[in-house]
């Protein structure tokens, strides 16, 4: 299936928009990085902390549309009272390309902002070479990396911040 680059809507998720998110991250991250099972539990973990614990007041998730398919996500989630984390940004193959990382990354920095947060964190992998692209591109730095055995594969986690 492939999506046209065709009207965009970023939305609040709906019922089904989390068991989505929880399965097209299983299945990208096993195609395109070899990620075992424990990756899509990892995802799923997250999700279910978000739908049980959500805050509106200072918490958020989008749903990215083309054409009414869905086609990506991001969540944003307090960290602390001053720091907000972005989490779970994902964008399908047929929608890359289309700016729709950058918008949802925005989407998130503007969230925190206008909620008073000082600083955004994010956790990801030294491979995800997009990503990171779009985050260094909005601001985010580099503040920590390590080395470690996770999701079957020798991988490099960082953090990246950036102060609002």
């Amino acid at each position: 299936m492939s999506l046209p680059a065709g009207k965009v809507v970023l939305r609040d998720p709906a019922p089904g928009d989390l068991g989505w998110v929880v399965q097209v991250h299983g299945e990208l991250y096993a195609r395109e990085y070899g990620f075992d099972a424990s990756f899509e539990a990892l995802v799923a973990e997250i999700a279910a902390s978000f739908l049980r614990d959500f805050d509106p007041q200072g918490e958020k998730g989008w749903i990215a549309e083309v054409d009414g398919e869905r086609a990506g996500c991001v969540f944003l989630v307090r960290k602390s009272a001053t720091v907000a984390q972005l989490r779970l940004l994902l964008l399908r193959p047929e929608a890359r390309g289309l700016g729709l990382g950058g918008r949802l990354v925005d989407e998130c920095v503007a969230f925190a902002r206008d909620r008073g947060y000082r600083r955004m964190v994010l956790w990801t992998q030294s491979n995800l070479v997009a990503a990171r692209a779009i985050y260094a591109a909005r601001g985010f730095v580099l503040k920590d990396s390590e080395a470690n055995q996770a999701f079957g594969q020798q991988l490099v986690s960082e953090v990246w911040e950036r102060e609002l």
